[in-house]
């Protein structure tokens, strides 16, 4: 049986969609890797809002899923939106990474420091931390982010962690940041592979159930929120206990919450900054 493998074409997607590969293959089971562009790869300068809503590194593939093009897409899982398009499951989620958040360039925060990232969620939650931060919009890939670092005179970047380890480019970060002090984003350190809705068995023999259930109560609980990537919202499950939080995008306000229910939380959240 040939499984045709969907990814975006960057080299952690690509060494994302190897560990998806390897976790599928079996006897009987060949893997055709098939690299797709999306919104979000093809214009590395616009702010995401933009170019679109959530999602505008995984609609191209959730397309070519649904038109017959691919059998499995390969994504980030904090890349997907909250809720599953109609038509499409995730069949799996791979063992999850480091979910934290890296600091790339220095080994701790200080007042003036110029940082780059173009995510509000880790802006507003870094200028919580030291008002004093200048924010600087930064897009592309990791070795992008990286290189630009230099070439702007920033002080530091911050990026997600597993895709620097993923990489090999660990050596990269000065300090990770641990969930009390940034709350990462929903998904983030697992590797989705979503399926067409009755095609999971193509996928589930790869799946997780801890990182399953961790990252499907993050994922219910922003989508509770109504938040996205373009909002200051995160939430994350340690494997005993969800966080969530909700912030003004220039750090002046944090409001955070833990519980059991996605729903729940999300509804404490809502009331408490209405």
């Amino acid at each position: 049986m040939l499984v045709r493998l969907g990814s975006r074409g960057s080299r952690l997607a690509l060494t994302q969609a190897s560990l998806a590969a390897d976790a599928l293959r079996r006897p009987g089971v060949e893997i055709a890797l098939v690299p797709i562009t999306t919104a979000g790869d093809r214009d590395r300068t616009k702010p995401f809002g933009e170019i679109g809503a959530r999602g505008v590194f995984v609609k191209e593939l959730e397309e070519a899923l649904l038109a017959g093009r691919i059998d499995v897409a390969v994504h980030s899982a904090k890349d997907m939106t909250s809720t599953d398009v109609a038509g499409l499951a995730v069949g799996a989620y791979l063992e999850r990474e480091d979910p934290r958040d890296a600091l790339c360039g220095a080994e701790r925060l200080r007042a003036g420091m110029r940082i780059g990232t173009a995510s509000v969620r880790r802006r507003a939650q870094l200028l919580a931390l030291e008002p004093q931060l200048s924010i600087e919009p930064l897009r592309g890939n990791i070795d992008t982010r990286l290189r630009k670092r230099g070439e702007r005179g920033l002080d530091a970047v911050v990026l997600a962690a597993c895709g620097l380890d993923r990489l090999g480019l660990d050596p990269e970060i000065g300090h990770r940041f641990e969930p009390e002090e940034l709350l990462p984003e929903a998904g983030q350190g697992a590797i989705a592979l979503q399926v067409r809705s009755g095609e999971e068995q193509l996928a589930s023999s790869a799946d997780d159930a801890g990182t399953r259930l961790r990252v499907e109560a993050e994922r219910a609980c922003v989508g509770a929120i109504q938040g996205g990537c373009l909002a200051p919202v995160a939430a994350y499950h340690d494997g005993r206990r969800l966080q969530a939080l909700i912030a003004a995008e220039d750090g002046s306000w944090v409001v955070r919450r833990s519980g059991d229910d996605p729903a729940a939380l999300a509804a404490e959240l809502k009331a408490l900054v209405a």
